[in-house]
Formats: structure tokens, sequence, C-alpha cells
């Protein structure tokens, strides 16, 4: 599994400034620390000949303000501002290539769940070197995985379209259970016993030569997933939405995993069960390697997926 220490960050953007990462606290008593309110982002910069570029960060800040209207949160930033200070932040620490992480909380202390009448709102936003996932052998052979025992909520008690802290509990317990019995990653299943996703990431499987991946519903319809959704279509793959089985897991010819974090990664292994002939294959690969040249903005059609500025 890839190191995700922050040690080498020396800097985070706050509220408008850069400032050490020393100086960055949070009260024990924060409201969003003790209730999950807090809402977060993900988004990757990758080096490139043309620079440092963030990968699609209008669609990761717009869906992160959405999270922070869902929250009934206000902030003073917009997309455009939070990107500058990224890439501000990102020069301030020296990186290249690095994974971005915006959070908004409040750090008001508890007086139960109810929120104050006018909470502050911090906006932060913290950046650190971070390489493959699932590590560089994950990567490059594909991973094991199996089906976690926890669902993802009925949609009737859940927010799936937000990224809001306090509903990765069940994220977390779920991959915390698969690595515990030698799996790298969990997938878990919807309230009907349909695939939904990982614990952080979306599905994809290959069978005769047609990709399918899980309606939007009870998933995050991740940004990559759009991305690699769009990249089939230009590679002329037949691709389609819909549900997918646990069955259908075991007899595909091919699996794989999209997310800004684990990026586009082929999956070998479910419950035991051999993907294919145990390797990534053809389609995935193909997939996996216009996905990295978009994220350097090689692809003409996908250029403004990436900001230089």
């Amino acid at each position: 599994m890839a190191d995700t220490t922050v040690a080498d960050s020396q800097y985070l953007w706050m509220d408008g400034e850069i400032t050490p990462y020393a100086k960055s606290t949070v009260h024990v008593l924060s409201h969003s620390l003790h209730y999950g309110g807090a809402v977060f982002e993900g988004l990757r910069a990758y080096s490139s000949k043309l620079g440092i570029g963030l990968f699609r960060p209008e669609d990761h800040f717009g869906r992160f303000l959405d999270s922070i209207r869902v929250m009934g949160y206000c902030i003073p930033y917009s997309s455009k501002d939070l990107t500058k200070a990224s890439h501000e932040l990102i020069l301030e620490n020296g990186f290249t290539s690095c994974y971005v992480r915006p959070i908004a909380y409040i750090n008001d202390t508890v007086r139960g769940l109810k929120l104050p009448e006018t909470p502050k709102v911090h906006t932060a936003i913290a950046v650190w070197a971070w390489g493959k996932y699932m590590g560089d052998e994950g990567h490059l052979k594909g991973v094991k995985v199996k089906t976690s025992t926890f669902r993802r909520a009925d949609i009737s008690s859940s927010l799936p379209l937000a990224k809001i802290s306090g509903a990765y509990v069940t994220s977390v317990l779920a991959r915390r259970e698969a690595t515990l019995e030698g799996f790298d990653e969990a997938i878990l299943l919807d309230p009907h016993g349909f695939v939904a996703e990982g614990s952080g990431e979306n599905i994809f499987i290959v069978k005769n030569n047609e990709i399918i991946t899980p309606s939007v519903g009870y998933i995050l319809p991740g940004i990559t997933r759009d991305s690699v959704i769009k990249i089939a279509k230009e590679l002329g793959i037949s691709i389609k939405e819909e549900n997918i089985t646990r069955n259908q897991l075991y007899v595909a010819d091919e699996v794989f995993f999209t997310g800004t974090a684990v990026e586009v990664t082929p999956i070998r292994e479910i419950d035991h069960h051999q993907i294919g002939d145990g390797l990534p294959g053809p389609i995935t690969q193909k997939i996996k390697d216009l996905f990295f040249k978009c994220t350097q903005g090689e692809i003409e059609k996908f250029k403004d997926w990436v900001d230089f500025s």
C-alpha cells in the first residue's frame, strides 16, 4: 500500500492564507469532529511536459461546493479561488505531483447535535506526495478484493452524491475488514444485493468486450468514473450503466477500480475467484493508458480536463 504520510508537507492553505502545517489545529470539541459533519474532496496534480496540472479541478471543486450546500454551510470561495489556492500551495511545498485534499469544517465547540445558527465554517487545503494508492505492484498487476459484509445505506437514509466525512465510516470498516483478511480492498453491495462500489472507488467489469458499471443511485458518481466512461466511448468500446450481480463479478473477463486515489487499477481476484487469466486485461490497459495520457494534457479532446494555471 502506498505511503500516505504528510510529513513532507510544510504548508497548508487555511481560510485564504498559506500557513505552516504545524499551526493547523482543530479543537477537541469541534462539532465536525464529534458528529462527522466535515465536507471534503480529493484531486490529484500531475507533473507533465506542460507543467504541473490539476486534473479536472472545476469538477472536483464543483462537487466540493455542492457538498457544502448539502450540509447547509457557506464559504466565500469559488471553484476558481480554490483552484488558484491549490496551485499556489503545491508550489509553496515544492511538489510536482501530489494529492490535494480540500476540507470544510466547523470548529465551534460541541453544543449537542444542533448547529450554531451562523456556524463559522473553516476551509482548508492540504497537499502531500502520494504514489499509487494500491501500491506499485497492485497498480501494475492487479489487486485482490473481497465482497464486504458491510453494505451501502438505503438512498432514503444516505447522501451518496456528497462527500461528507461521517458517511465514510462504513467504508473505513469495510476496508479494515478486507485488509485484516489479507485482501487489498473491499466491494460493497447496495441494499438490494447488487454491486455498488469499492470502499472509496467506483467499479467496472468487462464481459465480451463490453464495459458495464453500476448505475448512479447508491454510489458516488466519481469524476474518474466519468472520465473513464468518456474515454471508453472515445475508444469505441461499448459501455453501459446497469445493475451488476455478484455472480457477474466472478465470471467477468476483466474488472477494475477507478477513483482519484486509485486512478485506474485492475482487479485480479474477487473472493478468491481469479478474474480472467489473473492479469490486467486488454480493455483495462487501453483505458488506463489513455487515462494517464489525459492527465498529462496529451489528448486534445480532453485537454480542458487539466488546469496548468
